[in-house]
């Protein structure tokens, strides 16, 4: 029976062990990404998060660098979050990413109207 209970308290450490890994490989993904885009690879900070919606992945950078993480017309930022959605699929876990607006921004704020006009084909 020893035997028994010592291979189950074995394997039980062995799922856990694996599952922290894996816990930390969307983070650590998403930081070797990003700071192989950005000019300044020190400015790059990640924070995740775990509820019962799933994973969010905060992500902060230099208001510099804000256009290299976004891309033109958002497709560098579509691309990470696809990645991360397939990083989280193999882990099992839905995982969503998070683009902090830097202090001091200037994009400009649009109108209801605006953003309407900008709809029309």
């Amino acid at each position: 029976m020893e035997n028994n209970a010592e291979r189950s308290r074995l394997l039980n450490y062995k799922n856990k062990s694996r599952q922290n890994a894996n816990k930390m490989a969307d983070k650590e993904f998403l930081e070797y990404v990003v700071k192989a885009i950005v000019d300044n690879p020190s400015a790059v900070s990640v924070d995740r998060k775990v509820d019962e919606m799933g994973v969010l992945i905060t992500l902060k950078t230099d208001p510099a660098d804000m256009g290299k993480v976004i891309g033109r017309s958002g497709n560098t930022a579509k691309a990470i979050r696809t990645l991360l959605r397939v990083v989280g699929m193999k882990n099992n876990a839905r995982v969503n990413l998070k683009i902090e607006e830097p202090e001091g921004s200037t994009r400009p704020v649009k109108t209801v109207d605006q953003a309407m006009d900008d709809l029309k084909i």
